[in-house]
């Protein structure tokens, strides 16, 4: 039986009582959706031509707009978010108290405030006077920004604190660690969390419809009042297609979360090691062939033809090396 540190292989009966969760769960819930099928069927809500309306021209038309509209709008805030993120973070993490107490009150503060309420009092002019668009995208930069700042900040804490030591006795300076060591390896290891905050950030535009701002939403809103079919108006159409499009959207970040998420494990990513080689050397200095110390200058001699005459060394010391064969001779 195979276990690992969070969770026990189940045995024998645990696979039949699983087994049997999974199948009373299934049915249920394919029970209730047929059972919302039936009731959405005895209202006439599959009347064709409630869902026709979605095939005239104004009405895609009007759906294409308020797509572009919110993508525009999460667009500008997505960007603008991560940049107000990192300010946040690099300051949240400051060495100056002063710096990181207003980072810590400003991201404490605008978390805890609901995200319609930064939005509603940014488009009655708290700031001035905004556009719909841009008291969408502020307010959504504010409290994504917050959130994403969090979000960067426990990834340089997981950064292992040796990386940033080694760093510093390199003589690297605070911003270098920073851009160099700290934000690469944390953006990398946070990534799906930042996409699945930015998945949040385009749901939040929706909020925009309190603000009159022409996105999904207020989209959907105008075609089910404005759009009656022989006296029921189209809400369950217009919630479903609407949904959809959602669904769609958010499931294409997901999707982009897990395969950049993919991508950078397989990435080979740090130093590549040389293959090993054999030193280089000048010619004639290390010469493994040749033999070295003492016996290199006796080995000419050993190879030496056997009828050859021997040479006698001078100053060796030897009888055999005295012509008159005296030894110690003197002159």
């Amino acid at each position: 039986m195979s276990a690992s540190v969070l969770f026990d292989a189940p045995g024998p009966k645990a696979k039949v009582r699983n087994t049997i969760y999974s199948i009373v769960g299934t049915v249920a819930l394919l029970g209730l959706i047929v059972w919302v099928v039936l009731r959405l069927n005895e209202k006439g809500e599959f009347d064709s031509a409630l869902w026709d309306i979605f095939n005239y021209s104004g009405i895609r038309q009007n759906i294409f707009d308020a797509l572009i509209a919110t993508l525009k709008a999460f667009g500008l805030a997505g960007v603008f978010s991560l940049a107000f993120a990192v300010v946040l973070c690099v300051a949240r993490l400051s060495d100056h108290r002063p710096v990181r107490w207003v980072a810590v009150v400003f991201i404490d503060l605008f978390r805890s405030i609901p995200l319609l309420i930064t939005i509603f009092a940014l488009w009655v002019g708290i700031l001035g006077d905004m556009t719909p668009l841009w008291a969408l995208v502020l307010g959504l930069t504010i409290y994504n920004g917050c959130v994403q700042a969090e979000v960067l900040r426990a990834g340089i804490n997981a950064v292992p604190k040796g990386q940033t030591e080694a760093a510093y006795a390199l003589g690297l300076s605070k911003t270098q660690v920073m851009i160099s060591v700290l934000f690469p390896q944390a953006v990398r290891s946070m990534l799906p969390t930042i996409i699945s905050q930015l998945v949040v950030t385009l749901k939040d535009t929706s909020l925009g419809f309190m603000i009159l701002y022409p996105e999904l939403l207020y989209s959907a809103r105008l075609i089910a009042n404005n759009t009656p079919v022989n006296g029921t108006y189209p809400f369950v159409q217009t919630v479903t297609v609407f949904g959809v499009i959602y669904i769609a959207l958010c499931l294409s970040l997901s999707s982009l979360a897990t395969w950049l998420e993919k991508r950078g494990r397989r990435a080979k990513t740090g130093i590549v090691m040389a293959a090993a080689a054999e030193p280089a050397e000048a010619p004639g200095v290390l010469d493994t062939a040749a033999p070295t110390g003492p016996t290199a200058a006796a080995e000419p001699a050993a190879t030496a033809p056997a009828d050859a005459p021997e040479t006698p060394e001078a100053g060796s010391g030897r009888p055999e090396d005295d012509s008159d064969g005296q030894v110690g001779k003197s002159n």
